[in-house]
């Protein structure tokens, strides 16, 4: 089971990359709006973080509040994406909401122990 969690975990980290790096694409384009890249960071970030949510792990499993906090966020995350994506233009604190709670999920991935 270790390599189907490895390709998971690879996978989020895609999912991850494309959410964040078309978020920054955006801002940086001075439109903020919800590009391609972010709906399908977003959508895999949440079909993978299930994955891994799953019991493949032999007795390593993580926190239960942890996986309800990271499972929370990614689906505000993904309704946010979601529904502003046919939109020109999005609201800055929305945008920035976004990016700001991705960044958060990552924190709590790498830090809540």
């Amino acid at each position: 089971m270790e390599p189907l969690r490895l390709i998971l975990l690879y996978v989020h980290l895609v999912g991850f990359a494309l959410l964040l790096g078309g978020a920054i694409t955006q801002y940086l384009s001075g439109r903020l709006r919800i590009n391609r890249a972010m709906l399908w960071g977003a959508g895999i970030q949440v079909v993978t973080g299930l994955g891994l949510a799953a019991p493949l792990r032999d007795g390593h499993e993580p926190a239960p509040a942890k996986l309800a906090t990271k499972a929370i966020i990614g689906v505000i995350i993904f309704v946010m994406v979601f529904f502003s994506r046919k939109r020109d233009e999005v609201n800055r604190g929305h945008f920035l909401a976004i990016v700001g709670l991705t960044l958060v999920n990552a924190a709590v991935a790498v830090f809540w122990r």
